[in-house]
């Protein structure tokens, strides 16, 4: 146990917490790690079916205009960035007419589901709608 300059005890195994925490241990983290909920998955489905479906197909597809959000050039596409980056095309570009009729936590949601419609596994923690903790998440290939 120690002491701050304010006279406030630091305690060594918050510390530790601390530093375990840092941005450089996020930095490692993939979409691979299950960063996702399956039931953040199936309201993201719902989600995906009534705000975009009618463009991107139920299946994901693509129509030619919009593109597929599943299947190889889609992964391959993303391939490298982080998750920050497709929830933020996401946020401020979809739906085309009005990219604010559709809350940030429904297009968290809505990315769950692209996930796990492109076999990436779930886990036990939601996408949350903050940009910088997602920018730390690598896009990787599913393994």
């Amino acid at each position: 146990m120690s002491f701050s300059k304010t006279g406030f005890v630091i305690f060594p195994a918050v510390w530790l917490a601390a530093l375990s925490a840092s941005p450089m241990a996020a930095q490692d983290q993939s979409v691979n790690a299950g960063v996702y909920t399956d039931a953040q998955a199936t309201r993201g489905a719902d989600t995906y079916n009534k705000e975009c479906a009618s463009c991107h197909g139920a299946g994901l597809e693509g129509d030619g205009f919009a593109p597929a959000l599943s299947g190889t050039e889609f992964l391959s596409n993303w391939n490298g960035t982080t998750l920050g980056d497709l929830f933020d095309r996401i946020r401020i570009s979809m739906p085309p007419g009005g990219p604010t009729a559709v809350p940030a936590e429904a297009k968290a949601d809505i990315v769950a589901h692209l996930l796990k419609s492109n076999k990436f596994p779930a886990g036990t923690t939601e996408i949350g709608k903050d940009l910088e903790p997602l920018k730390q998440i690598k896009f990787e290939l599913p393994k």
